[in-house]
């Protein structure tokens, strides 16, 4: 089947340019905030900004071991005035002609406005010398170098990682204000599907979508709420799209997305409410058959039932809207750059979504059959190939995107 065959072409929607409409239409939203301790933080999308509240660090601290001293002595003898410790305040002032050991970390005494290091004195226990005069400010970071009242450190809207967990500790943030997760109904529908612990019978496949579908989400940061799947009936397809809505922020549907005569999502989605259908059919491949719908503010997704086709639509296309319902902001795509070790085929005025390989001579596309489970598994991530190109060749400079949770 050639791209568009069984649809009005003419009414295709560009995939960035329909996600944006639907953004604009529907408008989905974070189902709440609530507070969590910082231990539990990793892997939450923050609510609020995280504001410095104080000068950081405190005090002037030293960047060496060394001396704290003035740097207006110039190379005058400097008598050893005292001994700074980790964590505690300088003993003193630093008067004209004196010098105090410092350690890295330590805070700088008032008086002085220079470091010189160990390695550039000569130290007889009781005074130092150096040969080259310090200049004011040398090997100490100043009072609220890194942070000051007011700025803004992390923004709401970020996903907490390893950094960030730092960022709130130090500001002392450990009652953390994130977004709720969205909980997204996820339900497969077809008459030929068994459930994966099942042995399948003649014309039946197991039902591997949702468990795609599924970690996909999780990497997104979704609680996932797996629904029985449907038959291919209108009727039941519309009670499970209900039965979702009743408990969740949003559903995923896969198969029967598309406008055959076994596929009834569509008409499922069009009696359960306004705004019903936004987007019906998307001039990419694979995943032309993609449903972009919503029932009051939930959104409701048709992808396509073929395996490549449902992930790669939800991670190419739909993602923006599922990070909507988690208020990630900003998310961090793995991105491999690379060469094109063969060429990568599109066609003029559509979007495909290339399945890669990744080895030592660049990516290498893989024989798209969007039934074939075993893709996935073997792709390292996908190229896009855009619309404005028939091909990209090889040896050209290509970014393969990964897999979420990858």
């Amino acid at each position: 089947m050639r791209p568009g065959e069984g649809f009005d072409v003419e009414r295709l929607r560009e995939p960035a340019e329909a996600v944006a409409a639907y953004l604009a239409a529907v408008r989905p939203m974070p189902p709440g905030i609530e507070r969590v301790a910082l231990a539990d933080a990793f892997g939450r999308v923050l609510a609020q900004d995280a504001v410095a509240e104080a000068f950081y660090p405190a005090d002037a601290r030293s960047t060496m071991d060394g001396f704290a001293v003035r740097s207006t002595d110039g190379t005058a003898l400097r008598r050893i005035a005292g001994t700074i410790r980790m964590g505690a305040a300088p003993p003193g002032p630093v008067h004209v002609g004196e010098a105090m050991r410092i350690p890295t970390g330590g805070v700088l005494p008032p008086g002085a406005d220079a470091v010189v290091p160990l390695e550039n004195v000569r130290d007889d226990g009781e005074s130092i010398a150096v040969d080259a005069a310090p200049a004011a400010g040398d090997s100490f970071t100043p009072r609220g170098d890194d942070m000051r009242p007011g700025d803004r450190i992390v923004g709401a809207g970020c996903r907490i990682a390893a950094p960030e967990l730092s960022v709130l500790a130090t500001l002392g943030i450990v009652d953390v204000p994130v977004f709720v997760r969205p909980r997204i109904a996820v339900v497969s529908t077809g008459d030929e599907l068994v459930d994966a612990a099942e042995h399948p019978g003649t014309g039946q496949v197991r039902d591997s979508n949702r468990w795609a579908i599924a970690g996909s989400l999780l990497a997104m940061g979704c609680t996932v709420v797996h629904l029985p799947r449907a038959v291919d009936e209108e009727d039941a397809i519309a009670a499970r799209i209900a039965d979702g809505l009743a408990g969740a922020d949003a559903v995923v549907l896969t198969g029967g997305s598309s406008v055959g005569a076994r596929d009834h999502v569509p008409a499922a989605i069009a009696r359960l409410g306004a705004p019903g259908i936004v987007v019906h059919g998307l001039k990419v491949k694979p995943g032309k058959p993609t449903v972009l719908a919503a029932i009051g503010a939930r959104p409701v997704l048709g992808l396509p039932g073929n395996p490549t086709s449902a992930l790669m639509i939800l991670e190419a296309v739909a993602a923006p809207i599922v990070r909507a319902l988690t208020g990630e902001r900003h998310a961090a795509v793995r991105r491999i750059a690379t060469v094109a070790a063969a060429p990568f085929g599109g066609r003029p005025g559509w979007t495909w979504y290339v399945p890669a390989a990744v080895g030592a001579d660049g990516a290498r596309p893989l024989v798209l059959r969007s039934s074939h489970t075993s893709l996935l598994a073997r792709a390292g991530g996908y190229v896009v190939v855009g619309p404005e190109s028939s091909r990209i060749e090889s040896g050209a400079a290509v970014t393969v995107l990964g897999f979420g949770g990858r």
